[in-house]
């Protein structure tokens, strides 16, 4: 595995230790950012995006995740794609446009957010429904 961007997000992902038990290794930290480039994150160097085609190639990396602003996304899915990366998990907030036989999924945190919020007002209904004997979504329309 490889991370692009290592700000914030990329940052915890790259620690993130549930990586290892389930048996994916992150080999490679890559950033744009000058004061970025050179530090240590978990024990792994961060390099400059520009060393992403031959870091990916020498270690064999097929899947890469995308932790950057919405605005370098799309160029990073190309370049990762370009190094053979085959799968790409895409934190950034931009839906990406890549060709047939790369295997892409979307990490929105908000829309994980509008999930958990549709959840606690149906919690905040469901009472209300029983109390008066519809259903929620009775009670939601009234």
């Amino acid at each position: 595995v490889a991370i692009v961007g290592v700000g914030n997000l990329g940052h915890a992902l790259a620690g993130y230790g549930g990586f290892a038990s389930r048996g994916f290794r992150v080999a490679a930290l890559f950033d744009a950012t000058p004061a970025q480039i050179g530090t240590t994150i978990a024990g792994i160097v961060v390099r400059h995006i520009d060393e992403l085609a031959s870091v990916v190639r020498e270690e064999s990396v097929s899947i890469g995740i995308i932790a950057t602003s919405a605005d370098s996304a799309q160029t990073v899915a190309e370049r990762l794609i370009e190094a053979g990366v085959t799968s790409i998990l895409n934190f950034a907030p931009v839906v990406l446009s890549v060709p047939g036989g790369v295997d892409i999924r979307q990490v929105d945190l908000a829309v994980e957010l509008q999930i958990l919020s549709f959840h606690e007002q149906r919690k905040a209904v469901e009472p209300a429904s029983a109390a008066t004997g519809g259903s929620w979504m009775e009670v939601a329309s009234r």
